[in-house]
């Protein structure tokens, strides 16, 4: 992060005024990425969502031996979880939150689409989604990411060194069979965090979801 910063202002000379401002910089494009936990927020969904789905659905179906062999996985010293899932709709990441609160495998971090709402944002932070920084997604296929890219490349290495579940949706919600952008962006991340030895390794975990009707 130091590194792209003074790149982008190599003749400031590192002096307090620069320093300040890169600092601001900073823990504004991470307060794009996330937000701190809230416990209140999460006890009160955790209460509220099993209400939802026997609304919504007549059963939610899990395989539990694929769900032990899961638990055995997050009981594994200094690894990590990254879940790579299908995207069937904008519910999946809660209802994956929810399984794995439920298991006692740990508020994961979700990756999140584009959500029009400031607000509805705001609270999916506070349930553990995470967001690209804005600008990102022109910058995919660039090979200076900037600011921006330094910063989620570090955040992404802190969620693993800490072994946080991470949770990535492939592609976009209702849309055609193929690797989504933002999830090539997510998976470079994690690709970088191996490569630079920030973990020795991580468990992938594929998951498929499947609704008898799309909510």
């Amino acid at each position: 992060v130091q590194n792209a910063a003074s790149s982008q202002e190599p003749r400031s000379g590192g002096d307090e005024g620069s320093q300040r401002r890169w600092k601001e910089e900073i823990c504004r494009i991470l307060g794009e990425i996330q937000a701190p936990l809230s416990p209140l927020l999460l006890r009160l969904c955790h209460w509220l969502f099993p209400k939802l789905l026997t609304r919504l659905f007549l059963s939610v179906q899990l395989h539990w031996g694929q769900l032990e062999m899961v638990l055995r996985a997050a009981r594994m010293p200094e690894v990590p979880l990254v879940f790579l899932c299908r995207h069937q709709s904008q519910m999946d990441g809660l209802l994956l939150s929810f399984i794995l609160l439920s298991q006692g495998i740990g508020v994961p971090r979700v990756t999140v689409g584009t959500w029009p709402s400031p607000c509805l944002r705001s609270l999916l932070q506070r349930l553990g989604g995470i967001f690209l920084p804005s600008g990102m997604a022109q910058t995919l296929s660039d090979q200076d990411e900037g600011l921006p890219g330094a910063v989620l490349d570090a955040y992404i290495q802190e969620v693993l060194q800490s072994r946080q579940p991470l949770i990535l949706f492939l592609e976009e919600p209702l849309a055609s069979l193929r690797l989504a952008e933002p999830a090539q962006c997510w998976l470079l991340r994690v690709l970088r965090a191996l490569q630079d030895g920030a973990v020795p390794d991580v468990l992938v975990v594929p998951v498929g979801i499947a609704y008898d009707m799309v909510p």
